[in-house]
This record gives structure tokens, sequence and C-alpha cells, in this order.
């Protein structure tokens, strides 16, 4: 009987997801705030305004991280702390 594949790279995609949630939540907001109505934009305009903003904002990948790890999504690498 063939053994499980791993799941580590699970926490990876969660982070890249969590990222670009947050990157389209902002350009979201930025939306609303200019006083558009989000129902006559298209989502494939979000995603591209998200997909720039992400971009621009690294940052959001770290706060990925940590939501990721606060929720147990992923478990932090011993390893990966000492270096």
């Amino acid at each position: 009987m063939r053994k499980a594949k791993s799941f580590s790279h699970i926490g990876n995609h969660a982070i890249n997801v969590l990222a670009r949630l947050a990157a389209k939540n902002a350009v979201k907001e930025k939306l609303r705030a200019d006083g558009v109505r989000m129902t006559l934009v298209p989502p494939r305009v979000i995603a591209g305004q998200a997909q720039r903003y992400l971009a621009d904002h690294p940052e959001l990948y770290r706060e990925a991280l940590e939501r990721a790890l606060r929720l147990g999504w992923i478990k932090r690498d011993p390893l990966a702390m000492e270096k």
C-alpha cells in the first residue's frame, strides 16, 4: 500500500491565499472609499488590481504568515528560527 503524500505544501498555499485575500480586501475598501459601487465592478478588475497591490505591498506575505501561524494552519519550523 502506498504512503499518503505529505501535506506540508498546504502551509505555503495558505500564506498565498491569505495574502491575496488581504490585497483584494484592500482594493475593495479603496474602491468603496472612492464611491464606486462594488456590484458594477467586474471581478477580473478587482483581481487585477489586487495582484498589482500585492506586488507593491510584499509585507502582506509576512502578515499572512503570522496569521496562518495564529490560526494553527502551519507550525513554526524550529530550524528556521535558528537562522
